[in-house]
């Protein structure tokens, strides 16, 4: 089933929280005198208190940041995991948290090893291990059976995560999600040392571009991820953030999940936003090599094909990141997905 949501009329939310409800704005210069920031991001506040799982991996004593947020409304008995994508965390689903917990709905939000506040380490970074983590710290706060919900590199965890524990999915829903498309057809490999030289060589003006290809327009968020990275930057500590990103890069391109869509057994929801082109790991190929690479709304239906029981809405006039550029159209696309699937 496919399902086209227009554009609502000419008023979008005013700027909630970090949930980029707001109108678009053409992109600006950086903030000014903006100060160093640690890599666990100490400075930063999120939408919810922040907890932290801890965890050991390869004899490392590691901290998992996360939300675990109760119903605002009477309590339905049902949990959602909200999934972040590569170039976020938790934080940017302020407003989806909003309304699923309006509606009933606890809401889980895991910063994953290696993003946001949780812990940064030289580890041998596989999907299989980030699910893993996950379900520990769904375990850890009693949750047996939750809808699985993830965004771009999110979306691509979710799906390691519906396939490593299936009695646990009740249901999946992603979000322009990775892994729609094999980039080795196309692009090299990469060592990860040139990985790493490339995250050490990113610069505000260059972070601000490769953001800039997300977003139809420029939301309130993608300027906070921009300040986020300039303060970053300023770090003592930032060559290990570069090194964490360059490492889950190489996880990304290493381990596709495409061929297994078709095993996916539980009801599944995905959503495409529709001007959406983006490619990851463009760089390191010509462009006639990635111009069959990025067609987002093709993927999408392509996608649709292959999986049992799917649903496909496609979000007009949006990029990678529909729940911050459309979070009325996305929520409403999730919620009554969740209402009719989430049993």
């Amino acid at each position: 089933m496919t399902y086209c949501f227009g554009l609502y009329g000419a008023v979008l939310l005013a700027a909630v929280a970090l949930s980029g409800g707001a109108m678009a704005q053409t992109p600006a210069a950086p903030s000014p005198a903006l100060q160093p920031l640690g890599i666990g991001l100490e400075g930063i506040d999120y939408p919810y208190p922040v907890h932290h799982l801890d965890l050991t991996i390869e004899g490392q004593p590691l901290r998992m940041a996360y939300m675990d947020v109760a119903p605002a409304a009477a309590p339905n008995d049902k949990t959602v995991v909200l999934l972040h994508g590569k170039s976020f965390s938790g934080d940017y689903w302020a407003h989806t948290i909003a309304t699923l917990t309006g509606q009933g709905y606890r809401v889980v939000v895991p910063d994953q090893i290696g993003f946001g506040k949780s812990s940064k380490p030289d580890i041998r970074y596989h999907f299989d291990l980030l699910a893993r983590n996950t379900k520990m710290l769904l375990d850890s706060l009693g949750v047996t059976r939750a809808a699985i919900v993830g965004h771009s590199f999110g979306g691509m965890l979710s799906v390691y995560f519906a396939r490593d524990y299936p009695e646990t999915t009740a249901v999946l829903a992603l979000e322009n999600p990775i892994g729609l498309e094999d980039y080795r057809s196309a692009i090299p490999p990469q060592p990860v040392e040139a990985l790493i030289k490339t995250e050490m060589a990113q610069t505000p003006q260059s972070y601000r571009a490769f953001m800039a290809a997300f977003f139809v327009g420029w939301p309130v968020a993608a300027q906070h991820y921009v300040d986020i990275f300039s303060r970053v930057k300023q770090s003592p500590d930032y060559p290990r953030w570069a090194r964490a990103s360059a490492l889950t890069y190489d996880m990304i391109f290493n381990e596709p999940i495409r061929h297994e869509y078709h095993l996916l057994k539980m009801p599944v929801l995905l959503v495409i936003g529709q001007s959406d082109r983006s490619v990851f790991f463009r760089r390191y190929a010509s462009p006639d090599a990635i111009k069959p690479l990025g067609n987002w709304p093709v993927l999408g239906r392509e996608a649709l094909k292959d999986i049992p029981d799917g649903k496909l809405v496609e979000i007009a006039e949006s990029g990678h990141v529909s729940h911050i550029e459309k979070p009325d159209e996305f929520d409403a696309a999730l919620t009554a997905f969740l209402t009719t699937r989430f049993r």
